[in-house]
């Protein structure tokens, strides 16, 4: 099964109203939102088409500089990207490998 559409209607992923109903929504620090989508975000649209998501980044006034993410998408896609963003933010080499 491709995760842009769904095995029981073949519809694309964004047509499929459960696939908003509980975003995924979580803080990163601000120089981890630099490393994972680049400066100025230049990859957050080649995130979201590879993983097939919406992104929403959201930078919040706070002292360490937090940035608010939303993801909404298929469950199985807003899993793995969650895995990702852990991986690559991680100080441990063996997370980075993978």
């Amino acid at each position: 099964m491709d995760m842009r559409t769904s095995a029981l209607s073949k519809k694309p992923w964004w047509t499929l109203p459960q696939n908003f109903h509980a975003p995924m929504v979580f803080h990163m620090e601000e120089d981890q939102e630099e490393l994972i989508f680049g400066h100025g975000d230049t990859y957050l649209r080649c995130i979201e088409v590879h993983s097939h998501t919406l992104i929403q980044l959201e930078s919040w006034f706070t002292a360490t500089g937090q940035t608010r993410v939303t993801v909404v998408g298929p469950h199985r896609a807003r899993q793995w990207l969650l895995h990702m963003f852990y991986c690559v933010g991680s100080q441990d080499s063996y997370h980075h490998a993978r």
